[in-house]
């Protein structure tokens, strides 16, 4: 893959009064908002406007964002809200913990709705499935049809706003550091945006299909405006300092939520584009772009065949999904990595022997050097993999005592519906844990002529992240089968059920499971005592994470298939799919009542 680089210098008219984003320390805790919920109805998204920023109650005496001749590894942002929910996980490990918060089994019953801002575009995917952010009293979203907010923290009320180039099938989300925000607006492209303003400067060139939110840092904004081109902003005055091209085949686009560490930012491509999905000639490649002037540092393909296992016009895979986990001492970047395709095969050629093999390095976790890309280790779980059963959930990093030895680890999981924990240094598996309903999934191939139920099936397994605490890993689990034969695969409804685990991370035993009559799709997420986790139809439960008792529920306004987030005494719940849950797609606060 090559990159065609171009600065475009453009004049932009800005109010006078625009505060910019700050490198001094600010309160970690939001200010409490007032108790009646305010409900912000946006509408039809309007154009970006410069306007003046409100000073949030938690970012008073910001200064001017200054960039520093050589960037910290830390994004600043990131650094003093690491007590909010500066990154998509919240944490360079992963593990979705909050301990800053006040809300515990305690108190959790006080929590009210206290603001809710509408999300009233949607595609045929919902409106909402990436993780809020919330960064120096602001909330940053992306919904699915690409459109981007600021909100207030405290009042739900839009700062600023995007419009996105087009609607998005696959994971997205944000990214904040150093003074920018990181997304993608469409399939190909990718912005960096003005934290302060949120302006562009112009527009992406085609419909979305994988738009991958936003990141901030380093006194930027970052964005993908089309399936290959991702652009930088100066936050304060929202001029395009570069715009990066990446060329790919009209079979791929940019698809996942960015990371932003190091001075670089961090992102992959997947093979699926506005002409569908796993079509052949597409490869998922992992990308680390300089945020100072969008040059490729480094690439990683993550198919290891150049004429893709040997028919490139039917073959594609990889990519991923999922942010990677960034080990800050042993810089090292921890991916999972998707599906080979075509799955489960073709008439032509059933049972994936269009790619014969293994097919490195879907189906695995990989560990990089974050400077250079270089492979530093891979173990793949699911070798030649016929039933799409990535192993694309972003892997937890810990430490346990394991044999007597304290061990570093990656604990990864994925559609197989199996949890494994890996050595950080080496890659080799130390535990592997089954979690959920399986029945077929260990066939290599389906007879000809013949078709069989596999649990989990192709929307079954672990979708969605996992969280850590104090030696437990919480597993969300969607049991969903898909009927496969040797060239064809349908998975009948979304009528299924689903648990939530608790696996010792020392020895992989489960020390619990408790059942939901739907799917828990929402990501697991740890508050003091509390795990908290979603089901499709639109309701968040907290259970006690000492024994899974679910201690308080809460019905959304619409079906939820998207992580919250945790800030202070408010969580954050994005609730995006019109189904039998409701359908009135918004953000919704949730917030400690006095």
């Amino acid at each position: 893959m090559q990159l065609r680089l171009r600065t475009v210098m453009v004049c932009v008219a800005l109010t006078s009064f625009v505060l910019a984003c700050s490198s001094e320390s600010t309160s970690s805790t939001p200010a409490a908002a007032a108790q009646q919920p305010v409900v912000v109805t946006p509408g039809t998204v309007p154009e970006p406007v410069a306007t003046a920023r409100p000073v949030p109650a938690t970012a008073m005496n910001q200064n001017e964002c200054v960039p520093s001749p050589s960037p910290e590894e830390i994004p600043p942002e990131v650094a003093r809200n690491s007590s909010l929910w500066p990154l998509p996980n919240r944490d360079y490990a992963s593990a979705r913990a909050n301990f800053d918060s006040n809300i515990s089994s305690d108190t959790i019953d006080r929590l009210e709705e206290v603001w809710t801002f509408d999300l009233p575009e949607k595609t045929n995917w919902g409106a909402a499935v990436s993780n809020p952010l919330v960064i120096d009293g602001v909330v940053y979203f992306q919904d699915l049809p690409s459109n981007i907010f600021a909100l207030d923290f405290d009042t739900g009320k839009a700062i600023w706003n995007h419009r996105g180039e087009g609607p998005s099938v696959a994971p997205n989300g944000l990214a904040v550091g150093y003074c920018k925000i990181f997304a993608a607006v469409s399939a190909s492209e990718f912005e960096a945006l003005d934290i302060d303003t949120g302006l562009w400067n112009h527009r992406g060139e085609g419909p979305s299909v994988a738009p991958n939110g936003l990141a901030v840092g380093y006194c930027k904004i970052f964005a993908a405006v089309s399936a290959s081109e991702f652009e930088a902003l100066d936050i304060d005055t929202g001029l395009t300092l570069w715009t990066a091209e990446i060329e790919l085949t009209d079979h791929e686009g940019i698809n996942i939520q960015p990371i932003v560490y190091d001075g670089l930012v961090y992102l992959s491509t997947a093979p699926r584009s506005e002409k569908g999905l796993y079509l052949g000639d597409g490869v998922g490649i992992i990308y680390a772009l300089d945020q100072e002037t969008g040059d490729i540092v480094w690439s990683f393909n993550t198919v290891d065949s150049d004429d893709i296992w040997g028919n490139r016009e039917v073959n594609s895979g990889g990519g991923a999904w999922f942010p990677a986990s960034i080990d800050t001492e042993r810089g090292l970047t921890y991916w999972g990595v998707g599906n080979p395709g075509p799955w489960p095969g073709t008439e032509e050629f059933p049972n994936g022997s269009s790619r014969p093999g293994p097919n490195l390095y879907t189906d695995s976790v990989v560990a990089l050097d974050h400077k250079t890309g270089e492979l530093v280790w891979f173990n793949q779980v699911r070798p030649h993999d016929n039933f799409d059963l990535d192993f694309h959930v972003t892997p937890i990093l810990t430490t346990e005592r394991i044999n007597g030895q304290d061990r570093d680890i990656a604990i990864g999981a994925g559609k197989t519906g199996t949890v494994h924990a890996f050595d950080a240094d080496t890659g080799e598996e130390l535990w592997v844990t089954a979690v959920g309903i399986h029945q077929n999934d260990d066939l290599t191939e389906v007879p000809i002529g013949e078709s069989v139920v596999v649990y989990p099936g192709a929307l079954g397994g672990v979708e969605t992240f996992m969280a850590y605490a104090e030696g437990v890993v919480y597993v969300p689990v969607m049991n969903l089968p898909t009927t496969f034969t040797a060239s064809s695969k349908k998975t009948e409804s979304l009528d299924g059920t689903g648990i939530l685990v608790a696996i010792e991370a020392d020895t992989g035993d489960i020390l619990w499971e408790t059942e939901f009559d739907d799917l828990v799709v929402g990501s697991a997420t740890v508050v003091n005592d509390l795990v908290i986790t979603s089901v499709f139809g639109g309701t968040v439960y907290a259970l006690d994470r000492a024994n899974g008792e679910i201690v308080w529920s809460y019905q959304a306004s619409a079906g939820l298939n998207a992580p919250l987030a945790v800030a202070g005494d408010t969580i954050i719940v994005p609730a995006g799919i019109p189904n039998r849950g409701g359908n009135k797609t918004r953000l919704i606060a949730l917030r400690l009542a006095e």
